[in-house]
């Protein structure tokens, strides 16, 4: 195995070291069925594991309590507990969850910018409609996809990649880098290995540098700047492109055919792979890496 690999390997296995299973990762407590029709004051206690945004630890990624805030009304707002029937009042939010004026002020500022509520004098702050959500945002995929609306997240972010990824590797292979051939053999080669151990972590940490680099090096600017896009598809599948829950010599033979085909220059063919690869299972929405 390669440098590269060997490293890689390594790596992810020291940033699981505090798991109690490799790989394992907290999913979100979102309700089985879509919520309607909510009146009131907002529902605070949909986790009873957050009486403090402080305590939360899974889920905030070393953001403290500004990036914590932001992830669980971020939750609560998609999921539906938080609706548009009365204005987000930023002292209950404070008292509720025991963080100062500021800590709420700046994590509001931060789901306007998402599109997710909106501020006005005399109005107050506001959930606003799906229709302006910033539905492309990393975190809303996340969110979407553990909410009632995860059936949804997941069509649609299978018929983006479907849309998106086969053009990318059909146009990578007019880009012949070698360096970038070598790394794209190196994330196979990872896989390769991954899968053997049974690492499925791994393997899903490779993959997803796979395809955002084979989008990155298309020459295609615009999609160039949806790779995030495909990046966070593939962080909330947790597992490989095909969405199964564990590798397979099929998804693993498909990026091996892709990395071929680029190396000859053949963008058909790479573009039939992709293809292949991205249709042999649908995508199964999973946790995000921590």
């Amino acid at each position: 195995m390669s440098t590269l690999a060997h490293t890689m390997m390594t790596t992810a296995r020291s940033a699981d070291s505090g798991l109690a299973n490799p790989g394992e990762i907290d999913r979100y407590p979102y309700a089985d069925t879509p919520v309607g029709g909510r009146a009131g004051a907002p529902v605070w206690d949909t986790d009873p594991e957050l009486g403090r945004a402080g305590r939360r630890t899974a889920g905030s990624r070393g953001r403290g309590l500004h990036g914590q805030l932001v992830q669980q009304l971020g939750q609560m707002i998609v999921s539906g507990d938080l609706g548009a029937d009365r204005p987000l009042v930023p002292e209950e939010i404070g008292q509720r969850f025991e963080v100062s004026r500021t800590v709420v002020r700046e994590s509001l500022r931060v789901l306007e910018a998402k599109g997710l509520v909106s501020a006005r004098p005399n109005v107050g702050t506001r959930v606003r409609p799906v229709s302006d959500w910033n539905l492309l945002d990393a975190d809303i995929i996340e969110w979407r996809a553990f909410g009632p609306q995860r059936d949804d997240q997941r069509r649609e972010l299978c018929e983006l990649r479907w849309t998106i990824e086969p053009l990318a590797a059909r146009l990578a292979a007019g880009h012949g880098r070698e360096d970038v051939q070598q790394r794209l053999s190196d994330m196979v080669e990872i896989m390769g290995h991954a899968m053997g151990q049974g690492d499925a972590l791994t393997f899903a940490r490779a993959d997803c540098e796979f395809h955002s680099l084979l989008i990155q090096v298309a020459g295609n600017r615009m999609l160039e700047h949806l790779s995030g896009i495909v990046s966070a598809a593939l962080q909330v599948s947790g597992g490989p492109a095909t969405g199964c829950e564990r590798p397979n010599e099929t998804s693993l033979a498909h990026h091996g055919q892709i990395v071929e085909a680029l190396a000859g220059g053949d963008g058909e063919a790479a573009e039939a792979a992709m293809s292949q690869l991205l249709m042999v299972h649908p995508v199964v929405p999973a946790p995000r890496e921590h």
